[in-house]
């Protein structure tokens, strides 16, 4: 005799607000087990199944793959793992959505040369765009020099923006310029190679390299801002890494040597345009705050020679 408390399977249905074929479906999974059979064969299941099949439901309509919905039911502590990493593959989703979306928009209200260059930039570029290409081009320009890894790291970290989460059509193409920049076999013509991020730049390039992330950091409020390149606490480091660099000593007669040897050395001023571009006005790249304190250092060498 069946017991009045167990479901059949069309109750089952009815209760959830299912079909039978989806009560089904589950059970044949292993997510919904039967707590008995009829005398014909047919499916029983307790009451508590009811509950079951809601949650089910609802972990469904969050798009949950059936494997990880087997999860959530077999372990208590695994809804926070699979929903955080549905939240992640779900953010990837989105940032891949809202880049095509500016870059269609990119190619909206443009000539047809205007659109045949930017379709070549966009293509090469995946979607969601990744950063490998500009972070392999800053570790084999800063190979030569030998320095120790957690520097070399804080330097790529420095030099290479990251994809904004919601790029404006502009952000979308000036990365994509970014992009194809890093990955030519050498530099454009136009290419001036940025002096401060060459590893022979001084005996001892650690050291350089080490000050400068900090004079950087000193210069940044001051370009933000839009003040005048002058004398301070930026400067002063600024000259003191690359006096630091050369074992030397911060003097008037080195600071004069040193405007002139960076005068007359290329730069990558493109590429820093780019990320500037890509970063937006309120982030001042290395690039703009090395460009500060070079005209900074000039003003001060000519105001002492006059």
């Amino acid at each position: 005799m069946e017991s009045d408390s167990t479901l059949s399977i069309g109750e089952l249905a009815e209760r959830a607000g299912v079909s039978v074929k989806t009560v089904r479906f589950y059970s044949d999974r292993g997510l919904l087990p039967e707590s008995a059979r009829s005398a014909g064969g047919h499916r029983r299941y307790a009451p508590e199944a009811l509950d079951r099949l809601r949650l089910i439901r609802s972990l469904r309509a969050l798009d949950l793959p059936v494997s990880e919905v087997g999860r959530v039911l077999e372990r208590d502590d695994a809804l926070e793992d699979v929903v955080a990493g549905h939240l992640r593959a779900l953010g990837s989703r989105l940032a891949a959505l809202r880049w095509r979306e500016s870059a269609l928009r990119l190619l909206q209200d443009c000539t047809a040369e205007e659109r045949a260059e930017r379709l070549g930039l966009i293509g090469a570029v995946s979607v969601p765009p990744g950063t490998d290409a500009m972070a392999r081009f800053w570790r084999r320009w800063l190979f030569p020099a030998r320095l120790p890894a957690p520097l070399v790291s804080r330097i790529v970290e420095l030099a290479v923006p990251q994809p904004p989460d919601d790029p404006s059509p502009a952000q979308v193409l000036a990365f994509a310029r970014l992009h194809a920049f890093v990955s030519a076999s050498c530099p454009p013509g136009d290419v001036r190679w940025l002096a401060a991020h060459r590893p022979d730049a001084g005996p001892r390039p650690a050291v350089l390299y080490e000050g400068l992330d900090e004079a950087y950091g000193l210069a940044a409020p001051e370009v933000r801002a839009g003040r005048p390149p002058g004398d301070g606490e930026a400067l002063d480091c600024f000259v003191g890494a690359h006096a630091r660099s050369f074992g030397a000593h911060d003097s008037p007669d080195f600071r004069r040597r040193l405007n002139g040897l960076l005068s007359v050395e290329p730069r990558i001023d493109r590429y820093w345009e780019l990320v500037g571009e890509v970063r937006g006005p309120s982030q001042p790249t290395p690039g703009a705050a090395h460009t500060w304190l070079r005209a900074a250092l000039d003003a001060q060498v000519a105001g002492t020679a006059a």
